[in-house]
């Protein structure tokens, strides 16, 4: 695929930058545009935890968004020097999600990036809350969740952990197979065994999934004692020394039962490394 257009989801924090530059650095070899995109809602809390309402409240909460946009992009551009990158601000009215999703069709977005604030809750661990929910809005694009104040390192292996149920489709993975090529990384595909026997729709992912990966240096490895998931997937990862975790997603209930999977939630390795989440549509 040829990405032209990475959206970038900004509060201002440390996080939210060091998001942006983790995928600078992704992308470092690409000629394409990061639309740094800043929410600001009708109804904020402020410092002195009052409410500001009015039209002059509002005219200072965009002018403070597109003040702080500004010295995002200048400071992006210090910090990287890509000249093949271009750096363009968007600040709206509205709730991040839907102002995200405004964006990636107004400016025909290839990637949503988001930094992770993870917390100690079970999802939250996983990943941020705010992740969580545009994830679970977005489901034509894919997302790439950058764990809080990670150092870029170059990406040698991606996990693509799969059940060959749905997800090995030629639409929801061009994302996976672009950021490998462009990085020289492998792809390693574990397949989490629910069943002893495949049914015929998963042997014919499998083979599908195996075209897609024709041009790509790739492996299979197998989770046969799904009881013990999470722990293997949790080894898998960390004995690789796994640059990227990227599974795929089929709307918003697939999503919803894989979140509330315990086994799945317990992995606090999956906030040490960037997770992309691939859309599958329908």
């Amino acid at each position: 695929m040829n990405i032209k257009n990475i959206l970038v989801a900004t509060d201002f924090s440390n996080e939210a930058y060091n998001a942006l530059f983790y995928a600078t650095q992704i992308f470092a070899s690409t000629a394409c545009t990061f639309h740094i995109v800043h929410a600001y809602d009708d109804i904020v809390l402020s410092a002195k935890n009052a409410l500001l309402k009015g039209q002059k409240e509002m005219e200072h909460l965009q002018n403070l968004s597109q003040e702080n946009l500004t010295k995002t992009a200048h400071k992006i551009v210090l910090d990287t020097g890509k000249e093949i990158h271009k750096f363009n601000t968007i600040s709206s009215k509205g709730s991040l999600a839907s102002v995200i999703s405004n964006t990636i069709d107004t400016h025909d977005i290839d990637l949503v990036v988001m930094g992770n604030k993870g917390k100690t809750g079970a999802k939250e661990l996983f990943m941020g809350s705010n992740t969580i929910q545009i994830a679970n809005t977005i489901t034509t694009c894919p997302i790439l969740a950058i764990p809080r104040e990670i150092a870029f390192k170059p990406i040698e292996e991606i996990a693509f952990v799969t059940d060959y149920k749905k997800g090995c489709t030629k639409s929801s993975i061009p994302m996976l197979l672009e950021i490998a090529s462009i990085s020289d990384a492998s792809v390693a595909v574990l397949h989490i065994n629910e069943e002893e026997v495949m049914t015929s729709k998963q042997v014919s992912n499998q083979k599908l999934l195996d075209t897609c990966l024709l041009n790509t240096p790739h492996s299979y490895d197998e989770i046969w004692n799904y009881a013990d998931k999470a722990n293997v997937i949790q080894d898998f990862i960390a004995e690789r020394e796994i640059s990227i975790l990227a599974m795929a997603y089929h709307r918003r209930k697939f999503f919803e039962r894989f979140l509330h999977e315990p086994v799945i939630m317990d992995l606090s390795i999956y906030a040490t490394i960037p997770f992309l989440i691939l859309p599958v549509q329908d």
